[in-house]
């Protein structure tokens, strides 16, 4: 395991494959850690670098206190590859990640040659969706969100002919800090990045499982269209999380992406 100083918390994070190459980072989505890319990510890392990382509050990250917002995750992303010395990276965002890639993208272009945004958009969710979610963990924890978040996260034939995988990924999403997943909830509250989607002029793959019940395929695709360099891709068979569903599909998209932005 490895950690580092940022932004005055420690994060924890691996570094992987090869140095030389060109780095793909990956950002996780909310109430999840990096273990999510383990099958995606393994044929990588013998061609590329590979950055995963915890978000501040997730995974084995600390969290700083007070509020945050997405900018503040974008930073802590930055200081982590200033430290690693890796810029020029294609950058992989799942949901709540794909926010804090535009975040990043934003504050330092210079870190960033492509991105890949997986299931996610400009603005996710309403005010009112996210201080209704904060509520219910806030009351019961993140238990009692758990099972509908299944729902949304994955297709009704992974959950029945999967159930010892999915009871893993639920018990993942159940033991986050509750303190870090609120905190991560109230800064997706208050992100809009849709004023600033023209603005991004690297390459940049907008996708989404077909049956995702979090960012629905038609969100994607308007999210895309805001986009000047951006291709829309719909993994079939897959949910919310098609990095754990279909991670050779998703895996294919992402090196395809990682090329064309090499050449």
């Amino acid at each position: 395991m490895a950690f580092a100083e940022v932004n005055g918390a420690v994060a924890h994070y691996r570094d992987e494959g090869r140095v030389d190459a060109r780095a793909i980072v990956f950002i996780n989505a909310l109430g999840m850690d990096l273990r999510i890319w383990d099958d995606l990510v393994a044929p990588l890392a013998n061609a590329y670098r590979i950055v995963r990382y915890d978000k501040r509050g997730h995974g084995l990250s600390e969290l700083p206190p007070g509020p945050a917002l997405i900018a503040d995750y974008a930073a802590d992303l930055a200081a982590l590859l200033d430290r690693l010395e890796v810029g020029g990276a294609v950058i992989v965002g799942l949901s709540m990640g794909g926010l804090v890639a535009q975040a990043l993208y934003r504050q330092r272009p210079d870190l960033v040659a492509a991105m890949a945004l997986c299931g996610t958009a400009a603005k996710i969710g309403t005010e009112e969706s996210w201080r209704q979610r904060m509520e219910e963990v806030a009351r019961g924890g993140i238990e009692a969100i758990a099972e509908a978040t299944m729902q949304r996260w994955f297709t009704a034939e992974f959950r029945a002919k999967r159930p010892i995988e999915l009871a893993g990924w639920r018990a993942m999403l159940t033991r986050a800090p509750r303190d870090g997943y609120l905190t991560a909830c109230g800064a997706q509250m208050h992100a809009d990045l849709r004023p600033y989607c023209a603005a991004i002029a690297v390459p940049v793959l907008c996708v989404v499982g077909e049956d995702d019940g979090s960012t629905p395929p038609m969100l994607v695709r308007d999210f895309a269209s805001q986009i000047g360099r951006a291709r829309f891709e719909i993994v079939p068979a897959a949910a919310h999380l098609s990095c754990i569903e279909r991670p050779d599909v998703l895996r294919g998209l992402i090196e395809a992406l990682t090329k064309g932005a090499a050449a």
